[in-house]
């Protein structure tokens, strides 16, 4: 088997595979690492490659296997991790150079779920400095090259994840989601990527930001993450905003479907500039789902227009806490980061809480609206990827730090907690992904996994590739 055909293989394929021994977890890893080292000069989806680890551990995934010792699920299957996610054998430097070389002593609890499992760690993925913009390019580790086109977006703040998902660096990454930072990076390279419900996977260090950011899979098969959300998902002990319930059998109960199920759909939630041939193409991905035997309806979402206001005084309003680092770091960071640090410099406490109480009553009216529809569908972003040393694509209008103006879709259900998916639903003109997202009532996230994997029944995307 070649190195192309083991680097897009599903990790469900792959366990198998390993577990009844056809196929060999070093001679796996050996084919990937060699893919990646040729590929990753191109692409830079890693701000650490551990790849020595990842031969050793490999290397222990087979003698443990030849002996006959109990096995977990993702035995010998590679997994990469965010670079916002503490890993006690690996740097987390948050793409910034604030952080170049720390090395946080203890492992993240989701590192650990998934080790537990077998998992073989292969590295760190890049994000955007301190994951505060969408586009995936950091000061630390440069530009994060989208495979679909290099030199363009990949997305963020999960760039590296979603390029390396795209690029067949493996089949599970591990993403996170503030404001968009899974769906983002799925909808420009391609690739599916879930937000559960918050709480559904435990985030420790808790981050703050108001509880609004996520953790979630990153994969090319709708079965990859729904196997890899049952390994992370559960209540621990550190994170004291996690789920009680533990994760259901995603996997077993996939293809249950949406037959009679009430779906709403909104071109532009009332609030968002589409650009042409990112709406046709979502367009006709909703339509498919009336193939699929749901109730779909045209609707309108008034609760949506409070939202512009409120993503943009909370985004900058919670990166200020960064604003310390300024006087020996400024130099050093993102230009738009600061700009976004320095428009909340004047914010009072008085004016944070007015505007978490309109905040509060924004989500109460987002799951109200919700009580009449199972499921909502909505373009990823409005934009397919576009030059990554830009903030906002040419035809946009520019501003310092304002990227969230062609990410309007993503951020409502970061602050309302819903689960939330970005679904690969075809290509522009160019040959450039685009993203459809379905989000569900708050807990439902068996039934957004379930929906994306009668969409792609119906419209696959795994076997399309990029050409590197």
């Amino acid at each position: 088997m070649d190195s192309q055909t083991i680097g897009f293989m599903s990790a469900i394929e792959l366990a198998e595979l390993i577990r009844t021994k056809k196929i060999s977890p070093v001679e796996y890893m050996r084919d990937l690492l060699s893919r990646i080292t040729d590929l990753e000069p191109k692409l830079n989806a890693f701000a650490y490659l551990a790849a020595d680890r990842a031969m050793d551990d490999a290397k222990k995934a087979e003698a443990a296997l030849m002996s006959g010792a109990p096995i977990g699920r993702l035995h010998g299957v590679p997994v990469t991790i965010k670079d916002l996610a503490i890993t006690k054998d690996m740097p987390t430097q948050h793409g910034s150079r604030i952080y170049a070389g720390d090395q946080p002593d203890e492992d993240a609890p989701i590192v650990a779920r998934l080790q537990d499992e077998g998992a073989i760690l292969l590295g760190k993925t890049t994000v955007s400095e301190m994951g505060w913009t969408g586009v995936s390019r950091s000061p630390l580790t440069g530009i994060t090259s989208n495979p679909w086109k290099l030199g363009y977006s990949a997305g963020a703040s999960s760039a590296g994840a979603g390029a390396a998902a795209a690029a067949g660096y493996g089949p599970l990454h591990q993403g996170s989601d503030g404001a968009g930072s899974i769906r983002m990076p799925s909808h420009f390279c391609g690739v599916f990527g879930l937000k559960p419900s918050f709480g559904r996977v435990p985030n420790y260090p808790v981050p703050v930001g108001d509880l609004t950011s996520h953790i979630g899979p990153m994969t090319r098969t709708v079965a990859d993450a729904a196997l890899m959300l049952e390994v992370m998902a559960g209540p621990h002990f550190l994170d004291y905003t996690s789920l009680e319930a533990g994760p259901a059998n995603y996997l077993a109960r996939l293809r249950d479907g949406v037959k009679g199920r009430r779906i709403a759909y909104s071109p532009d939630l009332g609030v968002a500039r589409v650009d042409p041939e990112v709406a046709e193409l979502v367009k006709a991905a909703v339509a498919r789902f009336t193939e699929l035997g749901a109730i779909v309806e045209e609707v309108a979402t008034p609760w949506a227009k409070d939202g512009p206001e409120l993503i943009r005084f909370f985004w900058s309003a919670h990166f200020s806490r960064l604003g310390r680092y300024l006087p020996e770091w400024e130099a050093e960071m993102d230009p738009g980061l600061v700009a976004c640090i320095r428009h909340a410099e004047s914010v009072s406490v008085v004016r944070y809480q007015e505007m978490r109480l309109r905040k509060m009553a924004y989500v109460a009216n987002i799951h109200r609206w919700f009580q009449d529809w199972d499921f909502l569908l909505t373009p990823s972003a409005s934009v397919a990827a576009f030059p990554a040393e830009q903030l906002m694509p040419s035809h946009w209008q520019t501003h310092p730090w304002d990227w969230i103006t062609w990410a309007e879709f993503t951020h409502p259900f970061n602050m309302s907690w819903n689960p939330a998916a970005s679904v690969p639903c075809g290509y522009t003109p160019a040959g450039l992904p685009v993203g459809l997202q379905i989000v569900g009532k708050r807990f439902d996230d068996l039934g957004v996994l379930q929906a994306s994997a009668a969409f792609e029944q119906l419209q696959r995307w795994a076997d399309k590739r990029p050409r590197l």
